[in-house]
């Protein structure tokens, strides 16, 4: 049965479908990057106020920006904007819904104006963005906005048709503001330290290229809250599809399968009003920095931590290598003796039960989550992640033994040869240029750590450099597993 409105009455006694009527909802929140993850997260918190019969007039207008986006439209075109979300349990249990949250999908190269608009209109109160780590457009090395990008150059010009999610916005805001209308809260949903303040910083940045005026405005008028956010969403599979047809009867041409464990913790700072997310189980709060760092320093880094090296010793799934005792060791070992003690109190949070917790997580067979996935993107992903760890150890005298043995993990992936001789797809926009320089730390063991767009002034730190040496030449000789097995035994030593 292929999944559209004409469809629903017919699933209503197998999946739970959406109880509220999609013809009365307006668009209130125009959202950029319109994933797996959005789709496992922010639109289905959404999707739940509305069942409570609250939050219509805060409907979703998703965009996209990128050529690959462009199957997402048709896909959500064909499907009235529906797509199911499988929430799958350890013991093999799916509880499958369908959401209707989303009730319109724009993709900008089509037809920027339209997208313009859109965030233009004065019920639009807030413009969300899933846009990944590396959308922000930031220069590494020292944390500014890189006006010389291509694409970005080119919104910059006089008359130019924008083409960036910035230049999409900042015209829009412009609009707003020449029509009298206020400012959207620009809410990040990213995997970022202080992703409100990045999104800030990377906006204003932007706007004040492209009108200092306007720049100004924004400074009184926009609202960029903090976020924390988290949902273990991998990329969908044909298994996923298959089971959906076989045991659901529903034809969904990009279902969303996730993990029965959710949470996001907002910064309750906006502009023009937001949808009550507390009702539907979201976390408000003034100060959502201790959550931030929490997540992203155990969570995210911790997949880090499985991924590269997993990968390395002949595992494929994330659940498999988090199944295996002395992986799990040594993820745990980094939370409590090197992580930990970078954070801040949370309040209401248990950390020991939150680590605990996040191996269960780790291990979820049904997830299917791959290493390949865990090992894209170092590049955007390690520096915001797992480097201000070994920084604030550093500053500190904390250890970085562990850290330094994640990160010579990746140095050794990027090699693009595994252990058994058999080639590695590196998936990382710096492919060109980090994997020549990876292939030559045999001669140069330290070359990787040398680029200092990536990490600085690491490779000055003999504290670090000493560590991450004996990692490299450990893993050159005895392989990941026969690393973690000495580096256990260096820790108990």
């Amino acid at each position: 049965m292929q999944l559209n409105t004409q469809a629903l009455p017919r699933l209503a006694g197998t999946v739970e479908v959406p109880t509220y009527n999609r013809n009365e909802i307006s668009v209130g929140i125009v959202h950029f990057g319109v994933g797996g993850f959005h789709r496992a997260h922010q639109a289905m918190y959404v999707d739940q106020l509305m069942r409570r019969g609250e939050a219509l007039e805060w409907g979703i207008c998703g965009v996209g920006v990128l050529p690959g986006d462009r199957r997402m439209r048709d896909v959500l075109d064909a499907q009235d904007c529906l797509y199911s979300l499988s929430v799958r349990h350890p013991d093999g249990r799916w509880e499958v819904s369908i959401v209707g949250s989303i009730v319109e999908y724009l993709f900008a190269p089509d037809d920027p104006e339209a997208v313009i608009e859109k965030i233009a209109a004065p019920t639009t109160r807030i413009v969300s963005l899933t846009i990944t780590e590396g959308g922000y457009n930031t220069i590494n090395d020292t944390g500014e906005f890189d006006s010389h990008n291509p694409d970005v150059a080119h919104d910059l010009a006089d008359g130019a048709v924008p083409r960036t999610v910035f230049g999409l916005v900042i015209e829009a805001l412009a609009r707003r503001r020449a029509r009298g209308i206020g400012s959207p809260t620009i809410m990040s949903c990213d995997n970022l330290e202080g992703n409100g303040s990045m999104a800030r910083k990377m906006f204003l940045a932007y706007a004040e290229l492209k009108d200092p005026e306007l720049a100004d405005w924004m400074r009184a008028e926009t609202s960029f809250p903090n976020s924390m956010v988290d949902r273990i969403t991998p990329v969908t599979t044909f298994e996923v599809l298959e089971t959906l047809s076989q045991r659901f009867g529903i034809d969904d041409q990009w279902p969303v399968a996730t993990e029965p464990f959710t949470s996001w913790v907002l910064e309750d700072s906006f502009a023009l009003g937001r949808p009550p997310y507390e009702d539907a189980g979201v976390q408000m709060v003034d100060d959502v920095i201790p959550h931030e760092l929490m997540k992203l320093r155990l969570i995210n880094a911790g997949h880090l931590a499985l991924g590269c090296l997993g990968y390395l010793s002949g595992y494929r799934l994330i659940h498999e290598v988090a199944q295996d005792p002395l992986f799990a060791e040594f993820v745990l070992a980094y939370m409590n003796d090197e992580a930990t003690p970078t954070l801040q109190a949370a309040p209401g949070v248990d950390l020991d039960d939150y680590k605990s917790t996040t191996i269960a997580r780790f291990s979820n067979p049904e997830i299917g989550d791959t290493l390949a996935r865990c090992c894209t993107d170092w590049s955007d992903r390690l520096p915001k992640w797992l480097l201000p760890v070994i920084r604030h150890n550093l500053r500190s005298g904390g250890p970085v033994r562990l850290s330094a043995t994640i990160v010579a993990g990746w140095a050794r992936y990027a090699e693009a040869v595994d252990e058994n001789g058999d080639v590695i797809d590196v998936v990382d926009r710096l492919k060109d240029v980090l994997v020549p320089i990876a292939r030559s730390q045999r001669e140069n063991p330290t070359a990787f750590i040398e680029n200092r767009s990536l990490f600085g002034d690491l490779a000055d730190h003999p504290r670090f450099v000493e560590a991450y040496l004996w990692a490299l030449d450990s893993l050159h000789r005895i392989g990941a597993r026969g690393t973690l097995e000495a580096l256990r035994q260096k820790e108990l030593a």
